[in-house]
C-alpha cells in the first residue's frame, strides 16, 4: 500500500470525483454532456468519447487535489492513457489525486428488495493490473431498494467478502452498498445497513481496513458510529441521483463525511464549452462539492 495515497485518504481535506461510468450508463454520461448517439456509431466510438470527456475533466486547472483527493475510475479509462501516461499513473504523479478502480460486473437480479453484485471471475486479474498502475483502492457497488433485513445481509455479507480479497492484495476496498433513494422505507433500510456493516467491521481484525461509499442518510449523522469506526479510513457519500444542490445540502448535514459523486460532478459540463467556461463551470461545481464535503 502507498503510505503517502492512505495519509491522503485518511486525513486529507476534499472529496472523491467518481469518473467510473460503463455500460449503459456512459451514453447518459455522454448525452448529459451535450454528446448525442448520432455522434458515435460503435461502442468503441463511444468509449473513446467518455475517455475524452473524463480526460477533460482531470486535466482541467480546476480539478486540483487540494480539493479533489481521489479519483474512481472505469477499468478501460485506467488502461488508458493522458498525455502518454496512464490514467491511473496520470492522476497520482501530475495531479496527486489518489486513482480508484471499478471492479464490479453490475448488478443480479433483485432478490428480497436488494441486487448483490454479478460474479466478478475476472477479479484476481482486475486487482493485479490495479496493483501494476499503482491504483490504492477499488469500488464495487450493490443496491438495496427495501427494508428487507435478508437483502440487506446478502448485500453486505458479499461485499465484505469479496472486500477481504481485495484487502488480502494490498488494494483498500471501498464497499458500497447503496439504498435507492426512491425506496419506500429508505430510513428502516438504512437502520438495517448500519448494523449489517457494524457487524461486519467488528469482525476485522487490525490489518483490515475500508472504504465505505453510502447512499445520503435521511437523518443527519446516522452513520456517524461508521466514520468513527477504527476500520473504516473513510465514509464517502454518492449522490444517488439527488440534484447536486440537495446532496450537497444533505452532505453538509453529515460531519466526517465526504463526496463521491458522479452524475453531479459533472451536471452543467457540456462539451460545447470552450475550455475556459469548461474550467469556470467546474471549478463552480468543485467548490460547491469540496465546501459541503469539508463542514
Amino acid at each position: 500500500m502507498n503510505q503517502a495515497q492512505f495519509e491522503q485518504m485518511k486525513s486529507g481535506n476534499g472529496f472523491i470525483g467518481a469518473l467510473d461510468q460503463s455500460g449503459g450508463s456512459t451514453a447518459k454520461a455522454l448525452g448529459l454532456y451535450g454528446v448525442t448517439d448520432s455522434a458515435y456509431s460503435s461502442e468503441a466510438e463511444m468509449f473513446d468519447l467518455i475517455h475524452a470527456m473524463r480526460s477533460r475533466i482531470i486535466k482541467s486547472a480546476s480539478f486540483t487535489s487540494d480539493r479533489v483527493i481521489g479519483v474512481i475510475l472505469f477499468e478501460m479509462t485506467m488502461n488508458r492513457t493522458i498525455d502518454g501516461l496512464g490514467t491511473a499513473e496520470f492522476l497520482w504523479q501530475k495531479k496527486n489525486i489518489v486513482p480508484f478502480l471499478k471492479i464490479d460486473n453490475g448488478l443480479d437480479d433483485e432478490v428480497n428488495g436488494a441486487q448483490v453484485m454479478k460474479p466478478i471471475p475476472e477479479l484476481s486479474a482486475r486487482l493485479a493490473a490495479a496493483n501494476s498502475h499503482g491504483v490504492f483502492g477499488t469500488k464495487m457497488r450493490s443496491v438495496i431498494k427495501r427494508a428487507n433485513s435478508e437483502g440487506v445481509s446478502a448485500v453486505v455479507k458479499q461485499q465484505f467478502e469479496i472486500g477481504k480479497e481485495i484487502i488480502a492484495a494490498g488494494l483498500v476496498p471501498i464497499i458500497e452498498p447503496e439504498v435507492d433513494i426512491n425506496c419506500p422505507e429508505k430510513a428502516a433500510a438504512e437502520v438495517l445497513l448500519e448494523k449489517a456493516i457494524l457487524a461486519e467491521l467488528d469482525s476485522l481484525n487490525a490489518d483490515q481496513n475500508v472504504m465505505l461509499k453510502l447512499t445520503l442518510p435521511d437523518h443527519a449523522n446516522f452513520f456517524s458510529k461508521l466514520v468513527a469506526h477504527p476500520r473504516v479510513i473513510k465514509v464517502v457519500a454518492l449522490s444517488g441521483g439527488y440534484s447536486r444542490e440537495k446532496a450537497n445540502k444533505m452532505l453538509s448535514e453529515n460531519a466526517g463525511v465526504i463526496a463521491s459523486f458522479s452524475r453531479a460532478l459533472a451536471e452543467g459540463l457540456s462539451v460545447q464549452q470552450s475550455d475556459v467556461d469548461f474550467d469556470k463551470v467546474l471549478d463552480v461545481t468543485v467548490q460547491e462539492i469540496y465546501e459541503a464535503s469539508i463542514k
